[in-house]
């Protein structure tokens, strides 16, 4: 998968690269805020895909005494830079729309209208390319830039028209701010998802009491704490747990262990760390007091 996705990023920068001379040059000539703005998304997008293609190449690197986890979070990482320049690039666009409202400029349709028809296309093509079914939120962001400006080309060659048949030059500097407004919503989702990740907080989906308590239901088991449930990477669950269990030989433990790492598959978490004990620890401590009495109600 890795060489695939390395390709199709490769692949979609090359026609992004066409489009944003073309859009940088139209603008220029056309005098239209819409395709500068437009320009301006695919520059940010054109520096997503290359931040995706290095975070790509990163994150293939096996775990090493420098990560012990691995590489995952470098797209995770190069996720949140994306969806911030996404954000930037959307408040640059409401100024430059702001000051448009105040001065209008006289716009060439025809071709603010070819160019961004030849935008269109281009970005229906990377989309394609890049597909729409994404495990990885680092191509996720990359993906969204590529939609945002795709649904921001149909904005600007709606201006275009609407320009060319009734001179209503207000038109560009308002789908300017529609764009601006598509571009920071989709931006701010992959902000929250990638900072949720770098938080540690528990992955969506997974609630940490219903997992609780289907463990308490194992035969050997006589209570849980110290759960924590994180992410190592988009879609990289991890848990861990000290697990109380009655005084046994070793070989008697792995089987509840086991056992516990077999419910814990159903409800799609592949990597844990379970601690074995035959009574409780000290739970005095900073972490110790996240136990199955205050998750599910059952008597420590």
């Amino acid at each position: 998968m890795g060489i695939n996705t390395q390709r199709r990023l490769l692949l979609s920068l090359a026609v992004l690269s066409v489009i944003f001379i073309a859009e940088v040059i139209g603008g220029i000539m056309s005098r239209s805020l819409a395709l500068l703005s437009d320009a301006g998304h695919v520059f940010t997008d054109a520096f997503a895909l290359l931040l995706s293609l290095v975070a790509a190449t990163l994150m293939k690197k096996l775990p090493d005494y420098r990560a012990t986890y691995g590489y995952q979070r470098m797209g995770i990482l190069a996720a949140f830079i994306n969806g911030v320049s996404l954000v930037v690039i959307a408040l640059f666009i409401f100024v430059e729309g702001y000051k448009r409202f105040k001065s209008p400029l006289q716009i060439d349709s025809e071709l603010m209208l070819a160019v961004a028809t030849a935008g269109l296309i281009g970005n229906l093509i990377m989309a394609w390319i890049l597909g729409h079914k994404h495990e990885d939120l680092n191509i996720k962001s990359a993906w969204l830039h590529v939609i945002g400006d795709t649904i921001s080309s149909v904005g600007v060659i709606a201006a275009a028209l609407i320009i060319k048949f009734t001179g209503w030059l207000m038109v560009d500097p308002i789908v300017s701010g529609l764009v601006g407004i598509i571009i920071i919503i989709g931006g701010g989702r992959v902000i929250k998802e990638s900072l949720w990740i770098f938080l540690e907080l528990s992955p969506a989906g997974f609630r940490v009491d219903k997992i609780t308590e289907s463990l308490l239901r194992i035969q050997g088991v006589l209570n849980i704490h110290d759960v924590h449930i994180w992410s190592i990477g988009h879609g990289i669950p991890a848990f861990s747990a000290h697990i109380q269990i009655p005084d046994q030989k070793i070989s008697e433990a792995d089987s509840i262990r086991k056992k516990i790492e077999h419910e814990l598959e159903h409800f799609g978490i592949r990597h844990s760390v379970i601690q074995m004990e035959c009574a409780g620890c000290d739970e005095r401590g900073l972490y110790c007091n996240i136990n199955a009495a205050s998750i599910t109600g059952h008597k420590h």
